[in-house]
């Protein structure tokens, strides 16, 4: 059982992640393929995702972030360094500058029982290389079992979101609480959750921040290091059924999304009429850096021109990007 202990004053520091974080959901989603939690839900993600990553050539990838990252009691705190709504690339510049020291001493408790493997160890080492391997690697799993889901883990949140809104609106950060109910349930001056273990985490002025995850089932998800500052992921918990509701019609081609990868492939897609990089960003919902840098990979590949107007980027779609969204390459 997980006991958050907080005083009154606390309930005023309540913070709400206003989205999922990319680093949590590649972890979380990375103990989803070692377990067969939420199976009527995840099954099919599943299926998906393993076929995807052997198709891919990045099986050997994924097993070797789950050897960072196992379906444990516990798990790292530097692969998830970040509080909910950030950035891929701002979260893995983070994990990459995990200072030596932590890094060692987090993997040293991953291997408590065993022996710790050569890769692992100079990562421990902090080695430059081993670092950029591990970048490379949260990438190239995250465009495959993370980004292709990212239109229901997006709606998921939507709705989450309006929910907390809601009961925030009504009673403060008491009903805030309460709207957590049963996987996070008030006990006195505290939040108790199912959890691996016993644990007590005293807030002690700091500011608690709930995190929603579509990854995380069952119970929440806390950081181990009480040194840190406290956070608390939650299960969003999609419905059965939610794999096949998360292809809408008009999406991009599926051969295209397979060689440009998903999120390139909807920014094609997106512009079959010019855009600016903020208007991409809000009707993908990306941050401006990560439309800039998804658009600057289409133009440099020919199939995206690019030109300024005003104090904005126009994008718009060429010749050679009409004839591969239409199939005609």
């Amino acid at each position: 059982m997980l006991r958050i202990e907080f005083t009154a004053e606390d309930l005023g520091r309540l913070r709400v992640a206003p989205d999922t974080d990319p680093l949590w959901e590649i972890v979380l989603s990375l103990h989803l393929l070692q377990n067969r939690q939420a199976a009527v839900a995840f099954d099919p993600w599943r299926q998906e995702v393993r076929a995807e990553l052997a198709r891919a050539g990045l099986a050997g990838t994924a097993a070797a972030l789950m050897r960072l990252s196992p379906w444990a009691a516990y798990f790292p705190d530097f692969l998830t360094p970040a509080r909910g709504g950030g950035d891929l690339e701002a979260g893995i510049s983070a994990v990459l500058s995990t200072p030596r020291r932590r890094l060692a001493a987090e993997l040293a408790e991953v291997y408590a029982r065993g022996p710790v493997p050569q890769g692992v160890r100079r990562l421990a080492d902090g080695d430059v290389a081993a670092l950029e391997r591990l970048g490379e690697a949260l990438r190239a799993y995250y465009a495959v079992a993370v980004e292709p889901y990212l239109p229901a883990v997006r709606g998921a949140t939507a709705d989450d979101r309006a929910v907390r809104a809601g009961a925030a609106l009504r009673g403060g950060g008491d009903e805030l609480l309460a709207s957590y109910g049963p996987a996070v349930a008030r006990d006195g001056d505290a939040l108790v959750a199912a959890y691996p273990v016993a644990r007590r985490m005293p807030l002690r002025g700091r500011p608690l921040t709930l995190v929603p995850s579509f990854f995380c089932v069952v119970t929440p998800v806390a950081l181990a290091d009480d040194a840190l500052d406290p956070v608390l992921v939650h299960p969003l918990g999609p419905a059965p059924g939610w794999l096949a509701r998360a292809k809408p019609p008009g999406a991009a081609p599926p051969r295209v999304a397979q060689l440009i990868g998903p999120t390139r492939a909807l920014v094609l897609d997106a512009l079959e009429q010019p855009r600016t990089t903020g208007q991409l960003a809000e009707l993908l919902r990306l941050t401006a850096s990560t439309a800039s840098r998804h658009a600057t990979v289409l133009r440099e590949a020919g199939l995206v021109a690019s030109g300024r107007r005003g104090n904005t980027v126009l994008h718009r779609r060429t010749a050679l990007g009409d004839a591969l969204m239409d199939g005609r390459l």
